[in-house]
């Protein structure tokens, strides 16, 4: 029983994290090229794996089901839990708003011959079908985000075995830094696996090895899915002019868009919409299960009955108002979502390490889990993540 539900969480962190940003990877970190490119994701993988270590480590040490608003109410007081509930919102509602949005326009592109309706009822009929499952709980959501792993990995699949003939390797000698600073909000969002956490560790019964796993083995994966597709895309649409990546990012259209351009392939296209459709389902699946969970902690709200279809209610209502008001937001969402995860998923799980190890350690249950580091480590975390934070704002 165990075993199952480690690999349904392993999943949902590699659901959660290959989602919308897998569409828009290649056509903001791809620019600066494929070395440039490989060095920041490898490096905001291994960092944002870090913070995810510390929020497990602070998840642990507080008893039964608890989110954000009490870890941060525990660590730091009620500033600490103003903040969290600010930007947490923020980033949560950027997030959904977003993968509302990619499944829409998806949904209408691959419906488009049987039916034509607008994106608005599009987005509408997405989060009729998402409230069902989150309804009914973490284990509908685990095995429909199972069945949606599947279809991503066929679709992925496709993309490579068709794509990979057309690579052209002086592509890969591209190199520019100019796009590498603009990059960082959406490869730090592709890494926001974070906000799934205190939901897992309640799934995960507390099992400190099995969570410990999970977070590396997912974060893995969905690491190297996010490594052939960008040796894919960079390798395949050139840099700059017709059908580029300087021209889907400027549009800001999903890169499956412009692969499907220069590959004219009727398999290819198949592969690109299973691939974008099931990338942005994953990760709206683990986002507005977290979200759900933080508004029931964070208001004290029952999770049964009228009281959880308030939450779900909650959940989806401000960012279906943003998928009104910005039909074609799509990045605008991420971009936004990059400084929020910055401040929520690095920043304040170092703050709270430290004030759980260090200010308020009596306070706390034992732990079998300690991140490695000590107090230098959790000071150079959040040094990082302030450059990170600063580079982004004034980028």
């Amino acid at each position: 029983m165990k075993t199952n539900r480690f690999w349904g969480a392993t999943l949902l962190i590699m659901g959660t994290t290959v989602g919308a940003g897998m569409l828009a990877i290649p056509s903001t970190i791809g620019l600066a090229g494929l070395g440039l490119s490989i060095v920041l994701m490898s490096f905001i993988w291994l960092y944002m794996m870090l913070t995810a270590y510390y929020l497990l480590e602070v998840n642990l040490r507080l008893p039964g089901e608890t989110n954000m608003i009490t870890m941060m109410h525990k660590t730091l007081g009620r500033p600490g839990e103003i903040v969290a509930w600010i930007i947490y919102l923020f980033l949560l509602y950027s997030l959904t708003a977003a993968y509302i949005l990619g499944c829409g326009e998806i949904l209408s592109h691959l419906l488009s011959h049987y039916m034509v309706l607008s994106g608005y009822v599009w987005s509408s009929l997405v989060v009729c079908l998402f409230s069902f499952f989150l309804y009914f709980g973490t284990r509908s959501v685990d095995y429909l985000n199972r069945f949606c792993i599947v279809g991503l990995a066929a679709g992925y699949m496709g993309l490579l075995v068709l794509g990979f003939p057309y690579v052209k390797g002086e592509f890969y000698l591209h190199a520019s830094f100019s796009p590498f600073v603009s990059a960082i909000p959406v490869v730090v969002t592709s890494f926001g696996y974070h906000i799934i956490i205190p939901t897992l560790t309640t799934y995960l019964d507390h099992d400190v090895k099995l969570l410990r796993q999970a977070i590396f083995v997912g974060s893995l994966l969905a690491f190297l899915i996010y490594l052939f597709w960008l040796l894919l895309a960079v390798g395949v649409i050139p840099p700059y002019g017709k059908d580029s990546l300087a021209e889907a990012r400027a549009s800001g259209l999903p890169t499956t868009i412009y692969l499907q351009a220069i590959i004219q392939s009727k398999w290819m296209t198949t592969s690109a919409h299973a691939f974008s459709l099931f990338a942005i389902i994953t990760s709206l699946l683990g986002v507005s299960l977290s979200l759900t969970d933080f508004l029931a902690d964070g208001l004290h709200i029952e999770k049964k009955g009228w009281k959880k279809a308030g939450l779900i209610f909650l959940t989806f209502a401000p960012p279906l108002v943003f998928a009104f008001a910005y039909p074609h937001g799509f990045i605008l969402a991420l971009q936004y979502a990059g400084i929020f995860v910055l401040i929520l998923l690095a920043i304040l799980p170092a703050l709270m390490v430290y004030f759980e190890r260090y200010v308020k350690e009596k306070d706390f249950l034992k732990s079998e889990l300690r991140v490695f580091g000590g107090r230098s480590l959790v000071v150079i975390t959040i040094i990082v993540a302030c450059f990170l934070l600063v580079v982004e704002v004034i980028k």
